[in-house]
């Protein structure tokens, strides 16, 4: 059962959530003064544990028959290595995040996301598209929380002519996703969830669901 902890150390409060059988601690991160989340650094967690998440995402996913897997950088990007090989496939996709000099004529779709301050740009190269077009994908990433980041990468890959036939995350996040993702978000497979912070008794406490 997740729970919350704090280290005297630093006085810094984490929540432990189950990650498919694996108890993780995350460090509860205060976005604004009066709400919080816990953090997952994917790429702070060491390659056992991409191992780990990459083979039980593969596990949901291998049914809905995938030919290639999609990720958005950063933190999608070991996600997406690590789900392919688990697969056995070799090909993946990475939509970008940073104007680099291949991108271009890229195609692009303006994103939000709860972690990063003002709007985003996710980028595809338009080299990837024959990787995509009138192909089974299945998109990946850390966590979703607002969903703006997912449905970014699901609209991107479908203007480049893919079919999404399902989303692997590690964890879900409250469930503003929900709503922003709509009848997509019937294709999340997950991991585990984490809620949301609000401020407590001298220390953050998970917001109920039901106020989401």
């Amino acid at each position: 059962m997740p729970m919350g902890t704090t280290s005297p150390a630093r006085d810094v409060q984490s929540w432990t959530v189950d990650v498919d059988g694996r108890d993780v601690a995350l460090p509860i991160v205060p976005i604004r003064p009066d709400f919080a989340i816990s953090l997952m650094m994917v790429i702070d967690l060491g390659v056992a544990f991409g191992t780990f998440v990459g083979t039980r995402l593969a596990e949901r996913l291998r049914p809905l028959r995938p030919d290639v897997v999609v990720g958005a950088a950063t933190l999608g990007i070991p996600i997406a290595i690590e789900v392919s090989r688990a697969l056995g496939l070799d090909d993946y996709v990475i939509l970008q995040k940073s104007p680099k000099v291949h991108l271009q004529d890229a195609l692009v779709q303006t994103i939000s996301s709860i972690t990063s301050k003002g709007e985003q740009r996710l980028l595809l190269d338009r080299r990837m598209i024959p990787l995509l077009a009138g192909r089974r994908v299945v998109v990946v990433d850390d966590v979703v929380a607002s969903g703006s980041s997912l449905k970014g990468s699901i609209d991107l890959v479908r203007r480049a002519g893919g079919e999404v036939v399902g989303v692997g995350v590690i964890l879900t996040e409250a469930r503003d996703w929900q709503a922003t993702l709509g009848a997509d978000s019937a294709l999340i497979h997950s991991l585990g969830h984490i809620p949301q912070f609000r401020p407590g008794d001298g220390r953050w406490e998970p917001i109920p669901e039901s106020f989401l």
